[in-house]
This record gives structure tokens, C-alpha cells and sequence, in this order.
């Protein structure tokens, strides 16, 4: 079945996409990455109205990729803090793999805002494409496709 043939309606990438493709979702994902967990501080680290976080927060834990716990400081009342899941952690490439295409075409002049190293040998954290045989692809040039089991032709 050539690709132009096939019912995208079941496509992985739009469903990833009508998850995380919302406003303020990956900038969310951002920040509760970053240790931003807490709701009013999500919200004035990106300046988004109450309303409008409070919607995304909720659908992405309705979704699965984040879940509410409760904490308590001492002396202080018991709280929410926003956590990441499984779903969520997962998506930590696909925002590093932005904030790599970003640092590359979009950064200012003076370099990025965010330098991204590894703890433990303190070389720059990069995504690359590999095969499940440990081979580096340079490009997505290099990558057969096919349909897969759930391929439906287009009606």
C-alpha cells in the first residue's frame, strides 16, 4: 500500500501531536522537567492565565502524563505539586530534541539560553537518531518505511 494510499487517521504522530501539540503543553513539560512542580509557580515562570493552566495541568494528568501529589512543608498546609509519569518522563527527548533544533536555528547571537550537560562527565546532552542495531542515522534520508500492523487504506 504506497503512503498516499493509507487512512492516516490512526497515526501515531497525530495522536502524539493532539496530546502535545496544545498550547503551553511542552512549555509545562519544560518546566515540571526543569523542578517546576508547583501550580503558581508553573504559572508565573510562564506567564499563562490561571484558567488556561489550569486546564492544560488537568488534561495532561487526565492523559496520563502527569499525576498530583500531595506534599506538606513543615508548618505549612498540605499542597499538590504537578509529577511527571512514565508518559511524561518519555517525552524528556522529544523536548530535548526541540531545545537542540531550537539552539541551532533560533537561539540569539550570543549562544542558547540553556546549556544541557551530563552530571557525570559534563559533555553536551544530544539527541541523535539510531537504529535498534546502535547505528547513527544522519538523517531521516536514511530510514526505510513501510505500513505497519494497524496500516488501514484510505477510504
Amino acid at each position: 500500500m504506497e503512503y498516499l494510499d493509507q487512512d492516516v487517521s490512526n497515526c501515531s504522530v497525530g495522536r502524539a501531536v493532539d496530546l502535545v501539540g496544545q498550547p503551553w503543553v511542552l512549555l509545562i513539560l519544560r518546566e515540571v522537567t526543569r523542578g517546576v512542580r508547583r501550580f503558581s509557580d508553573i504559572q508565573n515562570h510562564l506567564g499563562v492565565s490561571r484558567s488556561v493552566l489550569s486546564t492544560r495541568l488537568n488534561g495532561m494528568v487526565e492523559r496520563g502524563l502527569l499525576e498530583l501529589r500531595d506534599y506538606q512543608e513543615p508548618g505549612a498546609r498540605r499542597r499538590s505539586e504537578y509529577v511527571l509519569t512514565a508518559m511524561g518522563r518519555d517525552l524528556y527527548p522529544l523536548i530535548t530534541a526541540l531545545r537542540q533544533w531550537g539552539d541551532k536555528y533560533l537561539a540569539d547571537p550570543e549562544g542558547p539560553s540553556l546549556l544541557a550537560t551530563h552530571h557525570a562527565c559534563g559533555a553536551p546532552v544530544r539527541v541523535s537518531l539510531m537504529c535498534g542495531e546502535g547505528h547513527l542515522l544522519a538523517s531521516g534520508e536514511e530510514v526505510d518505511r513501510r505500513p505497519g500492523p494497524a496500516a488501514r487504506p484510505r477510504l
